[in-house]
């Protein structure tokens, strides 16, 4: 056993040292490959078989595929789950679908925009880039729009979204008018927070496809202008960048006009660059400020950003759609990790255009040794905690993991009472005052620890559990699209289960759906796995 874990480690540090050149000679390539086959196959399902005015045929199709699984001897039911492939989700888990009744949802229509109601009604296939390319042409954004083009907008519904605009509106959840589910039972509901839905409104968020399946959705839009007057503020303190992004995003002050769009990368524990963008026209003595952050041989946003720490606070003017979609090409920055010279001049003007790898060809190529290894050597977490504890986060991140940049977005957390769902309502002490919400925060962390690139000993696991430890007594809690490492008490000491149980109950979810905490939890043994990998080679 001993020889096969040293020969495991020795092809893993083999693929580490070498990662930049089989990325780009092998997974970038095939990537490319990958992702023109995938727009081919969604170009003809569009063209020759899906249209928006058919859409009630398909949500029916659906419906008798449920009716079918009803009529099953309940000892032959499998629980049902979505037929979508694993690695076409953006979670870092494999769920066990092979174990249920798959049900296809072959829903990928942008289904109608509403510029009266400040909706757009979409299927739930729908990714971020096309509803990002729908609607900025148009004059329009969703009001809170993920950075990754892959992202489908029924995933975020399900599981969790934040953007920088989201001091302004809080969670995804928050600006969804509408969804349009098919139950357990087979029947269509239509669930608004103010019909006779609402208490299975409050509880989709967060339950990953645990209480019927998502087949339509209809998101609150914003107006726009084509560009963004993005300002540069670099801050060298903890405390002062901490207490101008609590300022700046209303955490202290309810009626402090607050900029449309709101940021902070954490370089360092004491460096960070503060972004504060606000919708503009671009003066025409300024046309030469415009910047187009997305081209293919620009220098990776996060790397363009750092540079304001060695300069004063500036501004320029950024399209829109290249603000949104800032992070995509070196997603985030764990680009960085698999191609460490990717942000180099000479590759970014010759290959940068085949940026980013795709994600959905990275798990598709994931097999379950690279999935346990990379577990335990790689950190990938988006955690939501209170923003009068940024200090504390920022120090905790940097005892457990020691990872830069870190990625900060205030956040509205809204206290909805007994219809807060899995949330736990936020404590006295972080309420905005007079508001109906804390102000809360992501804590982006992502990359490879520090001892591990220097081949020390690391224990991800006895890390991870630290940091949800933390979160648990902020008040706060880890977006579940990756790994967890909670109990199933613990989960349910972080996340108020009460009202998702009694709907998995009235809507006959139980013994239909996995339950939540099944779902979402890692398919490897992560406690065994983190024992053998755990000493350095």
């Amino acid at each position: 056993m001993s020889n096969t874990v040293s020969w495991k480690r020795q092809i893993a540090h083999w693929m580490e040292d070498h990662r930049g050149l089989i990325v780009v000679l092998i997974v970038l390539p095939l990537s490319l490959i990958f992702d023109y086959f995938m727009k081919l196959r969604h170009w003809v399902f569009r063209k020759f078989i899906s249209a928006p005015e058919k859409h009630d045929e398909r949500v029916q199709a659906i419906q008798n595929k449920i009716t079918k699984w009803n009529k099953l001897p309940k000892d032959e039911r499998k629980l049902m789950c979505t037929a979508r492939p694993n690695w076409q989700s953006l979670s870092t888990t494999f769920f066990r679908k092979d174990l249920c009744h798959k049900i296809p949802i072959p829903l990928y229509d942008i289904l109608e925009l509403k510029p009266s109601s400040m909706t757009i009604r979409v299927e739930p296939m729908v990714s971020v880039g096309q509803v990002t390319e729908y609607l900025v042409p148009r004059g329009y954004t969703l009001a809170v729009c993920l950075e990754v083009a892959e992202a489908s907008l029924g995933g975020l519904a399900m599981g969790v979204g934040m953007t920088t605009y989201s001091h302004k509106v809080g969670l995804y959840q928050e600006t969804i008018r509408a969804y349009e589910m098919v139950l357990a039972d087979g029947s269509f509901a239509r669930v608004t927070k103010d019909n006779e839905y609402s208490d299975l409104y409050y509880t989709l968020p967060w339950s990953h496809g645990t209480l019927g399946f998502l087949v339509a959705l209809e998101l609150q839009i914003i107006k726009i202008k084509p560009h963004l007057k993005l300002e540069y503020i670099p801050v060298k303190d903890q405390k002062k960048y901490c207490d101008m992004m609590r300022d700046l995003s209303g955490a202290l002050d309810k009626d402090k006009k607050t900029p449309d769009y709101l940021e902070a990368t954490i370089f360092n524990k004491d460096e960070a660059v503060i972004m504060v963008g606000n919708f503009s026209d671009v003066p025409d003595n300024e046309k030469h400020k415009i910047n187009q952050v997305n081209r293919w041989y620009k220098p990776w946003f996060y790397k363009y950003v750092e540079r304001f720490l060695e300069r004063d606070a500036d501004y320029e003017y950024v399209p829109l759609e290249d603000y949104l979609l800032r992070h995509n090409r070196a997603i985030f920055w764990v680009v960085e990790t698999m191609i460490p010279f990717g942000n180099h001049p000479v590759f970014r003007w010759f290959m940068g255009w085949l940026l980013p790898p795709k994600i959905a060809f990275l798990k598709f190529t994931t097999t379950p040794g690279v999935r346990a290894m990379t577990f335990t050597k790689q950190v990938f977490q988006d955690i939501v905690l209170p923003m009068n504890e940024l200090e504390a986060q920022i120090d905790k991140s940097e005892e457990l993991f020691d990872i830069y940049p870190i990625l900060v977005y205030p956040c509205r957390i809204y206290d909805h009472g007994p219809h807060s769902g899995q949330l736990r309502s936020p404590r006295k002490d972080q309420m905005v005052p007079g508001a109906n919400y804390g102000m809360f925060n992501d804590l982006g962390v992502y990359g490879v620890p520090r001892v591990v690139k220097e081949r020390k000993r690391y224990d991800a696991v006895a890390a991870m559990r630290k940091m949800e430890r933390f979160t648990e007594s902020c008040g706060g809690y880890p977006f579940l699209y990756a790994d967890t490492f909670m109990t199933r008490e613990e989960f349910e000491k972080m996340f108020d289960l009460t009202a998702y149980e009694n709907v998995r109950q009235k809507y006959h979810a139980v013994g239909a759906f996995p339950h939540l905490h099944d779902k979402i939890k890692p398919e490897i043994d992560v406690f065994e796995i983190g024992k053998e990998y755990i000493d350095p080679l």
